[in-house]
């Protein structure tokens, strides 16, 4: 075990610290997060319009009309539905923060960009004509939304690079003193997003002369359809948990580093759920693996579902110090806060308790996933909840309802439980010898 921690130390650890701060994967991450309250928001709503309570609908009819449903789901339309236009705004503003230039501008010229690709133009026959024409002002608002994201991300990267070149390196209009300071930065702004639009603009002409006709056809194909497919199997979901647990193992913030790849591909997944199960309730949802996934099945009170260690330390515990833990660590752990476990127990570089931390996550995803994907358990809903809500609730809410996600999340409970339980006993039993020996030495001081 010695050997396998030593070796992870000098080959692992190293290029995962290095893409922890990677200014890109970190726009990325921190980007993504502008839309999270959003689409809370808009989730409340979505509960809201599917509560699963006998005579719910015709209720609702009879107070607020027949069209009650599409009224109430105005706020998720909008707020799913620009999913694409947050991410443009936030990557940039993100990154441009990162180069300490306008990011205020920056956000504004991704965004600009972005609609920039977006066509347009739909055919439309005139009354009376033989043929077809072009017609422009029409936005397909699909592109918006999720279908967007990939070239939201990559455009947004795009722009702000080209951006914050040409003002480092002082090809910028610089305004006489006295002159307003918001006037003087908008100036200064002028030339590099007038480059990086141009880009952008030189970028959609060239594609419209290919087979693909648009960029996001081709990123959607290139780029977001192998990626998907990566992110919706059972191996790269254990791939993904895996790497989580084996970062937070050595002391790095795990899921903020799996998020910065995965999170764009789990959130466009996430949202072709909400869009079916919006449609129809009760379908059969095309997506087992999405964000909410790990928050309902896997991360139980935080990464390692280490809620099940606090409880064990609560309840079995003998040495005073886990104890204390326990008590120290429950409420918190409760809202799936655990870095008093991970760093207080400590589990970060302790070769014993790294072992269930690590293999327990991926046994749960194991079960949770076949449990999905064989239909003993209702897919989630695409519902975004807040990555604080408590086990129980937090899968009633996130399935719209379903009570056999409540199951599978206690049965994980147990499963994890039982993975912890002995190597938590031995480590108890570690500690209690420790805090003996120290009362004996005080005894004799």
């Amino acid at each position: 075990m010695d050997k396998i921690i030593q070796f992870l130390e000098k080959n692992f650890v190293p290029v995962a610290g290095k893409m922890a701060a990677q200014k890109h994967l970190q726009a990325i991450r921190d980007g993504m997060v502008l839309s999270t309250p959003l689409l809370i928001f808009g989730s409340f709503f979505l509960v809201l319009g599917f509560l699963p309570i006998p005579g719910y609908e015709g209720f609702m009819a009879g107070v607020f009309g027949p069209e009650w449903l599409t009224k109430l789901l105005y706020p998720v339309n909008i707020t799913f539905g620009l999913l694409g236009v947050f991410v443009s705004i936030g990557v940039a503003y993100r990154l441009a923060e990162k180069y300490k230039v306008d990011a205020l501008s920056a956000g504004a010229v991704s965004l600009a960009a972005y609609m920039l690709l977006i066509p347009f133009q739909v055919p439309f026959t005139p009354e009376g004509a033989a043929e077809a024409v072009m017609v422009g002002g029409v936005v397909p608002t699909f592109l918006l939304g999720s279908q967007g994201m990939f070239v939201a991300i990559i455009t947004a990267i795009f722009t702000t690079e080209i951006f914050r070149r040409i003002i480092q390196k002082g090809i910028v209009i610089r305004m006489p003193e006295g002159v307003p300071p918001a006037v003087a930065r908008s100036f200064i702004a002028l030339i590099p997003a007038s480059i990086s639009i141009g880009c952008v603009w030189l970028i959609r002409i060239i594609f419209e002369a290919t087979s693909y006709e648009t960029v996001f056809r081709f990123i959607n194909t290139v780029l977001g359809a192998p990626l998907t497919r990566m992110g919706t199997g059972l191996g790269g979901t254990i791939v993904a948990v895996l790497f989580i647990h084996l970062l937070w193992a050595f002391g790095l913030h795990g899921a903020n580093i799996v998020d910065s790849v995965m999170l764009p591909i789990w959130r466009q997944l996430s949202d072709q759920n909400r869009m079916v199960f919006q449609a129809d309730p009760t379908a059969i949802l095309p997506n087992i693996a999405t964000r909410e996934f790990l928050d309902v099945f896997i991360l139980i009170g935080g990464s390692g579902a280490t809620l099940v260690l606090c409880i064990l330390m609560l309840r079995f515990a003998k040495s005073k110090q886990l104890k204390q833990l326990g008590r120290l660590s429950i409420g918190s752990g409760i809202f799936n806060i655990n870095e008093p476990i991970i760093f207080g127990m400590p589990i970060v570089m302790n070769p014993l308790m790294m072992i269930p931390f690590i293999l327990g996550p991926v046994v749960v995803t194991i079960v949770s996933y076949i449990a999905l994907k064989m239909g003993l358990v209702a897919r989630l809903a695409g519902i975004a909840m807040p990555w604080t809500s408590p086990i129980l609730l937090s899968g009633f809410l996130a399935s719209g309802g379903k009570l056999s996600v409540v199951a599978l999340q206690m049965v994980n409970f147990l499963i994890m439980a039982v993975v912890y339980y002995p190597f938590f006993r031995i480590w108890d039993k570690k500690k209690l010898e420790e805090e003996k020996q120290e009362e004996a030495k005080s005894k004799t001081a």
